[in-house]
């Protein structure tokens, strides 16, 4: 399971014209999941999430959690994170799971989320969606469950 992290100041997802998904402050997580993942990759990124610390505190020093500045997650299927380019010029998606498999499993991760006490809003899977966000910092993290 690989989750790129963009800290932002505020983000929304938008479907057909319509926002389904906003955020202010928090995290926007672009979620790619592979054939061989697991519930147990998706519980190990949830947790390393919630306790990361990349909020500076009164000192400036990346010391607090999202959930001790009351910010919250926007969650989105993203299935290219497993995109290969590198043979020829047209990406790869052969490591990304299967819709039938990768659903699940991210709405597993989102539900751990919540169960770790975080306000989670979502995209929509296998939706076109247009994510707009305001980077903090910014904070860009790739996060992976088996060591990238």
């Amino acid at each position: 399971m690989r989750v790129l992290l963009q800290r932002a100041k505020d983000a929304s997802v938008t479907v057909d014209g319509e926002i389904i998904g906003s955020i202010a402050k928090g995290y926007v997580l672009l979620v790619g999941i592979t054939h061989e993942d697991t519930e147990q990759d998706a519980e190990y990124i949830a947790k390393k999430i919630a306790g990361l610390r990349i909020y500076e505190d009164e000192d400036g020093k990346l010391n607090l959690s999202i959930d001790e500045v009351g910010g919250a997650i926007l969650s989105v299927s993203q299935f290219t994170l497993y995109g290969n380019v590198q043979k020829g010029r047209r990406p790869s998606f052969i490591e990304a799971a299967r819709p039938e498999t990768a659903e699940p499993l991210w709405e597993y991760f989102n539900e751990r989320l919540r169960d770790l006490g975080l306000d989670v809003e979502t995209g929509q899977f296998g939706a076109m969606m247009d994510v707009q966000l305001t980077n903090d910092g910014p904070v860009t993290l790739l996060i992976e469950s088996k060591g990238g």
